[in-house]
C-alpha cells in the first residue's frame, strides 16, 4: 500500500511547524538544536522567535548539505568527510538571508497573542531590561513566558490553529467557501 508522502494542501512549507517548536522550546527539551532552558523560568518572546528563525535556518542548510551529498553519489564520487561535511553546512548557513524563512517577529508576535488568549502561555514574572533600553530608557522590558498547565495538555492540532479554538465559526466549511471563488493558478485559454 502506497502512501502520499506529500501533505493534500499546502505542500512542504517549513521542516518543523512553529507551534511545536514553541512548545517543545518552552517545555526545556531544546528543538532543533536550540538551548535548553528551564521550563519554569521560562524565556523572552524575542529569543523564542530567534531561536526558531536559526533552528529553521540550520534546517535549510543541513538540507542542503544532503542534497549535495546525493548529487555527489549520483556522480559515482566519495560522500563527503564529516570536516567537508560541516564545512558545507557553515558556508550555507552563512550564506541564508535571515529574511530568507517566514515567521517575521510581527507575525510571531500575533501568533504569540492568541496562546496567550487561550492561557497557554503565562508570564514568569521575570523582566529584564532591553537592549534598547540603554539609550532610550521608555522602551518596555523583556517579558519571560513559560506554558500552563493547560497549554502542556494541548494537542499539537490544536496549539497549530489558535485560531479555530478562539473563534469557533471559522471552521473548515467557512475556509472552504471562502476559498472557492479564488483561483491559485492561471486558468488556460480554451
Amino acid at each position: 500500500m502506497d502512501i502520499a508522502l506529500r501533505p493534500s494542501r499546502g505542500g512542504y512549507l517549513r521542516p518543523f511547524g512553529c507551534a511545536w517548536f514553541i512548545v517543545e522550546f518552552l517545555k526545556g527539551n531544546g528543538p532543533e538544536g536550540s538551548p535548553k532552558i528551564d521550563p519554569d523560568i521560562g524565556a523572552p518572546m524575542v529569543d523564542i522567535h530567534y531561536q526558531y528563525k536559526s533552528a529553521l535556518h540550520r534546517a535549510y542548510a543541513e538540507d542542503a548539505v544532503a542534497l549535495d551529498e546525493e548529487e555527489r553519489k549520483r556522480k559515482g564520487l566519495p560522500p563527503f568527510t564529516a570536516e567537508e561535511a560541516q564545512e558545507r553546512l557553515q558556508r550555507y548557513l552563512s550564506r541564508i538571508p535571515y529574511k530568507l524563512t517566514k515567521m517575521r517577529y510581527s507575525s510571531f508576535c500575533r501568533y504569540f497573542g492568541h496562546l496567550k488568549r487561550l492561557g497557554w502561555v503565562e508570564e514568569t514574572g521575570k523582566t529584564e531590561p532591553s537592549g534598547i533600553q540603554d539609550s532610550y530608557p521608555p522602551a518596555p522590558s523583556r517579558v519571560y513566558y513559560r506554558l500552563t498547565e493547560a497549554g502542556k495538555k494541548a494537542t499539537l492540532a490544536e496549539v497549530s490553529n489558535p485560531l479555530r479554538l478562539l473563534y469557533p465559526s471559522f471552521d473548515s466549511a467557512y475556509f472552504k467557501e471562502k476559498r472557492s471563488g479564488k483561483w491559485y493558478y492561471s486558468k488556460k485559454k480554451s
